[in-house]
């Protein structure tokens, strides 16, 4: 398995966006959270998304001269547009105004339409909690899972964010409202393997562990059955609607590539200015040293709270390098040249 430096790898996304027109400030901000996204283990949109944001960039689905700009203010709420710019950027600006926001009413909500596929969401869920803030933030997407009970695809897999700060490690949920996300399907078949467990429907209607299969068909299993099929068509109607942008049922009709067009939401609480700094900090370690007191259900085996395996794969990949797959990193070496 080959292993690339942190910054070497940084290094050729930010020229594969230069190369493509970004500007250096902008394509060393994209390129830190590609990197940071597959050195936390999250490959499928990291490393393995710089070619086809690059594409995206020379069909002109993305604009990455375009900038946010302010729709509406009410106060601890502000709506933007953004102007199908990176979404990256767009959501590191959503999540930095939020907690502004937040600053003064101890609650910030942005809302974000017509912008685009922002890669990692846990991204900004780090972002929030770095400075302290409980961040919450989710996106639609065009419909890529069928709706529970249907065969064709009408529904996004709409992935949501939910962090809590804690000095000792952070706790972070990134889920996507498919049981696996096409990116997970992707990398556990390009390593020949099969998920750890049943995530979609193959061509005869039943359930398998194969990524291939379900990736032909579409029919991603949405998390929880009925209630991920549920939780997603939410998330689409409280972002369309509070955003003032499109649902995925209007996402489809773009065909703008991934996300091309999608609507989001940002939200950052102050958990100092409600509660304290130490009392947060006493709750969540108190839930965390609960959860690790479990009885494994594997013999040796850990039970984990959310995120602490991606900083596990953090410390590891800085330490070693990242791993990649040598035919995507030849092509954004390609890129970069």
């Amino acid at each position: 398995m080959t292993r690339i430096p942190f910054e070497t790898m940084k290094r050729e996304v930010k020229q594969a966006f230069v190369s493509a027109g970004m500007s250096e400030e902008k394509a060393d901000m994209c390129a830190q959270v590609h990197t940071e996204t597959s050195c936390d283990g999250v490959f499928s949109h990291g490393l393995n998304r710089v070619a086809r944001f690059v594409d995206y960039v020379k069909q002109g689905l993305v604009d990455v001269n375009a900038e946010p700009s302010l729709i509406k203010s009410l106060g601890a709420i502000e709506v933007y547009n953004g102007n199908r710019g990176p979404g990256i950027l767009n959501a590191i600006s959503a999540m930095d105004r939020a907690m502004e926001i937040a600053k003064n009413y101890g609650v910030g909500i942005v809302t974000l339409q017509n912008t685009t596929h922002w890669m990692r969401g846990g991204t900004y869920g780090l972002k929030a909690v770095e400075k302290g803030f409980i961040g919450i933030c989710w996106t639609n997407t065009e419909s890529v899972m069928p709706a529970w009970g249907g065969k064709n695809t009408r529904i996004g897999n709409n992935p949501f964010v939910m962090a809590v700060p804690r000095k000792k490690g952070p706790v972070i949920l990134d889920m996507a409202m498919s049981q696996y996300s096409y990116g997970k399907l992707q990398t556990t078949r390009l390593k020949n393997e099969l998920l750890p467990y049943p995530g979609g429907f193959d061509e005869n209607g039943n359930l398998t562990s194969e990524p291939g299969p379900i990736e032909k068909t579409m029919r991603v299993l949405p998390t929880g059955y009925w209630k991920g099929s549920g939780f997603s068509i939410l998330l689409d109607a409280v972002a369309a609607t509070m955003s003032g942008g499109l649902s995925t049922n209007e996402i489809d009709k773009e065909q703008a590539g991934s996300c091309g067009g999608c609507s989001q939401v940002f939200i950052a609480m102050d958990p100092a200015q409600i509660n304290g700094e130490e009392h947060s900090e006493k709750v969540v370690d108190g839930i965390v040293e609960y959860i690790k007191t479990s009885e494994p259900e594997k013999e040796n085996g850990e039970v984990y709270y959310p995120g602490e395996n991606s900083a596990k794969n953090r410390q590891d990949n800085m330490e070693h390098g990242i791993p990649v797959d040598e035919e995507i990193w030849k092509e954004v070496l390609s890129l970069a040249k």
